[in-house]
């Protein structure tokens, strides 16, 4: 009969009935997220390129459709031009000193307006998002004057400004400031508040906090509404050249409606649309360095 001193080294030779060591790693499975192949950052910027690259092709060539049959299904096409006609329009007009005066001047108005919007709008929703009393004071004008449309602004604004230049940026201000404004107040009003007490009980001052923790916290939103301002100033911008502007891409489109220039009309619109998107994306540009430490803390 063997004895237990025999059965021990038999015990430890018999692999699955000793324990394992807990030194020893467990094997994972591999998972199906891992098992996926992922794109560098470059294959992703491609592939979304080409993705909307595509999508516009097909927009493109729908447009072209519509035209060439004269598409009339709740949708009248007749009048439409087609893309070849607008392209060449805008060859056209590339050859042309007044067609880059009409963008210059557009530009340097928002450029204007869109600052100035944004320095106040920041500031009074920063100081709202602190102050209670701010807040209920300066709310209701908000609230009041927000809806108003930048249409309707324009004779009292000629009224109220020695000059139209100077009334076109006031409504162009008009219409980015309350985004800027909105966006802001609600990134102050999201700071978590166990941030804010963390920060007192370590002796920081009221400024400190603001600077290091209310200020970070409400970036994001900023950021959000600095892009949403800059479009909704185009549209307000365009809104004063077309009634009271002599120079402005909005002008130079209401003209060409006014003269039956169908294909400048079209050029004049997908100039507003490249216009508005180049300069959204110039602001995100501008304001992703502050948003640096999103990605360290993902």
């Amino acid at each position: 009969m063997p004895s237990a001193a025999t059965e021990r080294p038999l015990a430890a030779a018999t692999g699955p009935e000793t324990a394992p060591d807990a030194s020893t790693p467990a094997p994972r499975t591999p998972s199906v997220a891992a098992a996926r192949p992922r794109l560098r950052p470059g294959g992703e910027v491609a592939r979304s390129a080409g993705i909307a690259v595509l999508s516009l092709s097909l927009g493109v060539l729908l447009w072209h459709w519509a035209s060439a049959v004269n598409l009339d299904f709740y949708i009248n096409f007749e009048n439409v031009p087609s893309p070849g006609k607008v392209f060449a329009s805008f060859l056209n007009h590339l050859g042309t000193e007044i067609f880059f005066v009409h963008i210059a001047v557009s530009m340097r108005r928002i450029l204007i307006s869109y600052s100035i919007a944004a320095a106040f709008g920041i500031s009074i929703g920063l100081i709202m998002g602190r102050s209670r009393i701010a807040r209920a004071v300066v709310m209701p004008y908000i609230e009041v004057v927000r809806p108003i449309p930048a249409v309707a602004w324009i004779p009292l604004a000629i009224l109220m400004w020695p000059t139209e230049e100077a009334s076109i940026i006031y409504i162009t201000f008009l219409g980015a400031l309350f985004p800027i404004v909105l966006n802001t107040l609600h990134g102050v009003e999201q700071t978590p508040e166990v941030l804010v007490r963390a920060a007192q009980s370590l002796g920081a001052s009221r400024l400190a906090i603001f600077r290091h923790v209310v200020l970070p916290a409400a970036l994001p939103s900023i950021s959000a509404g600095l892009a949403i301002g800059m479009g909704v100033s185009w549209f307000s911008l365009l809104a004063g050249e077309i009634i009271s502007g002599q120079y402005g891409i909005g002008y130079f489109t209401w003209n060409a409606y006014s003269l039956i220039n169908y294909p400048d009309i079209v050029v004049g619109m997908l100039v507003i649309g490249f216009l508005g998107t180049g300069s959204t994306a110039a602001v995100r540009l501008l304001t992703r360095p502050l948003l640096k430490w999103q990605k360290r803390t993902r």
